[in-house]
C-alpha cells in the first residue's frame, strides 16, 4: 500500500500529501456542526412576494443540543520533531499551520515546544472522547476544552493510524454524549453538518451535503470514506460529523487540496468504522485485524467480460501472498469473490468491511467464481502484518505488440523486490493501452489469469484470444496491482517480430 510522506511544517506543508490529500494535525480545530443552508425561489417578476421556501434543513436546534458532546483539543509536542518512523504513515497529518494555530501560551515558551489544535466528540459520559488518530500520535501533552469551558489533561487511550481514528480518556463525569448514528444508512445527497474550531474559532458550524460514500483514497488505506462538501479547515481534525437528525455518522480526518486550505471537497471515517475502532482501543489499546493475504480490485463490466462472469459484481484478486491464508486457501489470481460467509459482494467496499469485521483466526467461506465456474474457498485469516517493499528495475529485451505495448523481460532480482514470480517491464505505451491508462514504468503480470514471465509467453497468451473481445492485463505501478482492460484490435498486426537490446540505465518513474 502506498504511504502518503509527513509534509514539513509551516504553509510550505500544504503544498504536499499524495496527490493533495490532506490530513490536518492536532493543528486541525472541532469541525463544524451542520450549518443550515436555507434559500427562497426568486418571485417571478409579475407575481406576488411568496413565503421563503426552505430548501435545507434548520440545524439551529441541532447545534443547541449537540455542540456540549463537541471538545477542543490542543496538544504539545517537547523538543523534538517528526520522527523518522512518522515519515511514513498509511494516514499521516499536514503541519502547514502549527506553529501559528496554537491557543495563547506563556511567553516564555520555547520555540521547541509546538502546540497544534483539533477537535473531538464525547462518546461517553465518563469522558471518553473520538478523535483522528493523527491528532494524538506521538504527543507529550494533550488538553481538552469542553463547550462550557472546563479544561482537562486528557490521557492517549490508544490510535489506529490505518483508520485515523484516537480515543483519549479526561477525568470527568455526567458529560454530554453524542448520539452516535449508522453511517451505513448515509446516501449522496443527505443533508450533513459539523462543528469544530477552525483556526481557533470555537464552536464553528459548516453544512453541505454528502457527495458520496464508500470512497477508497489512492495511498489512505482501505477505508471507505464519506466525502462531503462540508468546509473544512485547519482545527477541524476528529470533528463528528452529523446527519440532519443530529446523529454522529462520520469523524472529519481529511480534505483534497492543491493549496492546503478547503477546496469542496471533505472526507470522513465512517462513524461504524471508528465506533468498532474505538471498542478495540478501549479494551485492548490496540486493534486486531484479519489478515488474508491478498489484494482486490473493484470489477467492471469489460472486465466481467473478460472473465465471462455474468454481470459486473464482486471483487477481482490482483495479488495473492506466498504462505499467506489466502494462499493456504487456494484463492489464485484472476478470481472473483462473489460472496464472503454468504453476503453477496456486490462492490468492493462490501468485501473489505465484511473482512473488517473478522477476528483473526474465525474461519469464513468465500464463493469464487473461476474460469468460468463457481467454486468454495475455505480461509481462515490471520492477525495482520504490514510489510514495505522498494524496486529499482533495470530495463531487459523488449517487445512490441499490437495492443501498443514494448514489454521487456524483468530479472529474477527484480522480480523477488516486487514479490512476484512474473512480469513484463512496459517500456513504452501507445494506441489502445494507453488510451486505457498503461504506460511506460507499468509491469505486465499476467494476461486474465495466466501469468506472463517472458514476452513470448505474453505474445502467446494475446493470441489465444479473438480479435475484438476484451482481455484484462494485470498491471503493477508503484507496488500495486490492478486488472486493466484492454480490447484487442479488430485486425492483428502482421510480420515478424524482434527483440530489442535497450538501454540498462532505463527505469520505471
Amino acid at each position: 500500500m502506498s504511504k502518503i510522506p509527513m509534509a514539513a511544517r509551516g504553509n510550505a506543508g500544504c503544498r504536499r500529501l499524495f496527490q493533495h490529500l490532506v490530513l490536518f494535525p492536532a493543528c486541525a480545530g472541532a469541525l463544524a456542526v451542520l450549518a443550515a443552508c436555507a434559500t427562497a425561489p426568486a418571485p417571478a417578476a409579475s407575481a406576488r412576494p411568496s413565503a421563503e421556501v426552505s430548501l435545507a434543513p434548520a440545524f439551529s436546534s441541532l447545534v443547541a443540543s449537540r455542540s456540549a458532546s463537541v471538545v477542543d483539543i490542543s496538544t504539545l509536542r517537547i523538543g523534538r520533531d517528526q520522527s523518522p518512523e512518522d515519515m511514513e504513515l498509511e494516514i499521516a497529518p499536514e503541519r502547514d499551520f502549527a506553529d501559528r494555530l496554537a491557543w495563547p501560551m506563556r511567553a516564555n515558551v520555547q520555540v521547541s515546544q509546538i502546540r497544534d489544535l483539533a477537535s473531538g466528540v464525547i462518546v461517553s459520559s465518563d469522558g471518553l472522547i473520538l478523535t483522528s488518530a493523527h491528532v494524538v500520535a506521538n504527543i507529550d501533552e494533550v488538553q481538552v476544552r469542553l463547550d462550557d469551558g472546563r479544561r482537562f489533561t486528557a490521557r492517549v487511550v490508544g490510535e489506529d493510524k490505518r483508520t485515523d481514528v484516537g480515543l483519549l480518556k479526561i477525568d470527568a463525569t455526567a458529560l454530554a454524549v453524542a448520539a452516535i448514528g449508522d453511517s451505513s444508512r448515509l446516501a449522496p445527497g443527505d443533508w450533513v453538518a459539523a462543528i469544530s474550531a477552525p483556526f481557533g474559532f470555537h464552536g464553528s458550524v459548516t453544512a453541505g451535503v454528502v457527495s458520496a460514500v464508500d470512497r477508497i483514497l489512492a495511498g489512505a488505506g482501505d477505508v471507505p470514506f464519506i466525502q462531503t462538501d462540508v468546509a473544512i479547515n485547519p482545527g477541524s481534525s476528529g470533528s463528528p460529523l452529523f446527519d440532519s437528525r443530529g446523529e454522529v455518522v462520520g469523524l472529519n480526518s481529511m480534505i483534497y487540496s492543491g493549496s492546503g486550505g478547503y477546496m469542496g471537497l471533505s472526507f470522513a471515517v465512517p462513524i461504524n468504522l471508528a465506533m468498532r475502532i474505538a471498542t478495540q482501543l478501549r479494551t485492548g489499546g490496540t486493534v486486531r485485524r484479519a489478515h488474508l493475504g491478498v489484494e482486490f480490485q473493484e470489477m467492471t463490466p469489460a472486465l466481467a467480460q473478460s472473465f465471462a462472469l455474468p454481470g459486473a459484481s464482486g471483487a477481482l484478486v490482483v495479488r495473492v501472498d506466498a504462505g499467506s491464508p489466502a494462499h493456504a486457501a487456494g484463492l489464485v489470481q484472476g478470481d472473483i469473490v462473489t460472496a464472503f460467509d454468504g453476503i453477496p459482494v456486490s462492490r468492493l467496499t462490501d468485501l473489505l468491511q465484511q473482512v473488517g469485521e473478522r477476528v483473526p483466526g474465525d474461519r469464513s467461506r468465500m464463493e469464487v467464481w473461476r474460469r468460468g465456474a463457481q467454486r468454495t474457498v475455505w480461509v481462515t485469516p490471520s492477525e495482520e502484518r504490514i510489510a514495505k517493499a522498494a524496486f529499482s528495475p533495470n530495463a531487459a529485451p523488449e517487445w512490441n505488440d499490437g495492443l501498443g505495448l514494448r514489454l521487456g523481460e524483468v530479472s529474477a532480482a527484480q522480480k523477488a523486490q516486487l514479490r512476484l514470480d512474473s512480469g513484463l517491464l512496459v517500456q513504452g505505451a501507445t494506441g489502445l493501452a494507453r488510451s486505457e491508462g498503461i504506460r511506460a514504468g507499468d509491469f505486465i503480470v499476467a494476461v486474465n489469469d495466466v501469468r506472463v514471465d517472458r514476452v513470448d509467453q505474453f505474445k502467446e497468451a494475446l493470441s489465444r484470444l479473438p480479435a475484438g473481445r476484451s482481455v484484462a492485463l494485470l498491471v503493477m505501478r508503484d507496488m500495486r496491482l490492478a486488472y486493466v482492460a484492454v480490447r484487442l484490435p479488430e485486425r492483428r498486426p502482421t510480420g515478424r517480430t524482434s527483440f530489442l537490446r535497450a538501454p540498462t540505465s532505463t527505469r520505471a518513474p
